[in-house]
């Protein structure tokens, strides 16, 4: 009987061992497009922002010269 119990905690083991293998693997390509995409939304936030600081300071100093 004691066995038996030794030898389902056993496969029980491996079984969690060979799962957990599955679960941790990650496709490489899929974490440099994220990466990939994470720059581009960067880089889009920044362009907009320079914008907006240059057209604010090219209209207060419109308005003051005016």
């Amino acid at each position: 009987m004691s066995r038996n119990y030794t030898n389902f905690t056993k496969d029980r083991l491996t079984t969690e061992n060979k799962l957990g293998k599955q679960i941790k693997t990650t496709d490489v390509n899929i974490l440099l497009n994220r990466v990939r995409l994470d720059k581009k939304k960067n880089f889009q936030k920044n362009i907009l922002i320079s914008i907006l600081l240059i057209g604010l300071v090219c209209s207060i100093t419109t308005f003051f010269i005016i």
